[in-house]
């Protein structure tokens, strides 16, 4: 005699009685084989399969979703920047056909920028890539524009200093108070670009005459809204930190009560 009970030890004792048998064409359901709230196991681990399986389909239609119109639009922006180099700076840099081919490719760009942002907020296209590339390749084919001219001596070099500056300085005090909430494009933003684009594009052509003497008072016209739409971005980004500071005080007290 062991001590160990006979229905434990599995023997054949008689003091082990069989207990009732289930009804005929009813399956038993092993114990310890069903989850909580009445779903079997099998049921749950199917479930986790489909959850996991979902999250990977939907994780796989985002990454898809970066090659799309608009991100491409962009990506043909940001291609276009050598070659608006390139052919702004060939034959030498005067030559008024090399320079007709720059502005083509200029004047693409610049189209491009007006629809593919479109185009993101429209169709829901808007990505993680493009939040950060779009506003690259804007710069990035802005700046290399200026200082082409600039470096030519077609366009003086402050004005070049002014435009980059503030465009520059614009996008870091994005990111500075992006905590607080962001910041929108105005229409003087929109008039600016619209008319820094024009600006720029007409220095790029060899004009000559009333054309040459036009495009001075357009890129005048260009910096002071720079110099103004810029001070608005400012002032916008004081106050949008200031609410966003008494806000998070006024939760912190309220929490606190």
């Amino acid at each position: 005699m062991t001590g160990v009970p006979a229905s434990a030890a599995g023997g054949s004792s008689g003091a082990r009685r069989p207990g009732p048998r289930p009804p005929t064409g009813a399956t038993q359901e092993p114990a310890g084989r069903t989850a909580p709230g009445g779903t079997s196991e099998r049921g749950a681990t199917e479930g986790g399969a489909a959850l996991r399986g979902g999250k990977i389909a939907a994780a796989a239609v985002n990454q898809a979703s970066v090659w799309n119109v608009a991100n491409l639009l962009t990506m043909l922006r940001l291609l276009l920047v050598p070659a608006f180099v390139a052919l702004m700076l060939g034959n030498g840099g005067y030559d008024p056909a090399w320079r007709s081919f720059a502005w083509a490719a200029f004047a693409i760009a610049m189209i491009t920028d007006l629809f593919d942002g479109h185009l993101a907020r429209t169709y829901n296209l808007v990505t993680d890539f493009g939040k950060i590339a779009d506003p690259i390749a804007d710069k990035a084919i802005m700046g290399a524009a200026l200082i082409c001219l600039s470096a030519l001596g077609d366009l003086p070099w402050w004005v070049t200093v002014v435009i980059l500056g503030r465009e520059l300085g614009i996008t870091v005090l994005r990111f500075v108070v992006i905590r607080y909430g962001v910041i929108p494009a105005s229409r003087g933003g929109k008039l600016k670009t619209l008319t820094q684009g024009i600006a720029v594009g007409m220095y790029v052509l060899a004009l000559t005459g009333p054309l040459a003497t036009l495009r001075f008072w357009v890129m005048a016209a260009a910096v002071v809204l720079t110099v103004v739409t810029g001070l608005d971005y400012v002032k916008q980004a004081i106050v949008l930190r200031r609410r966003g500071i008494a806000e998070r005080r006024a939760a912190l007290k309220g929490s606190e009560a």
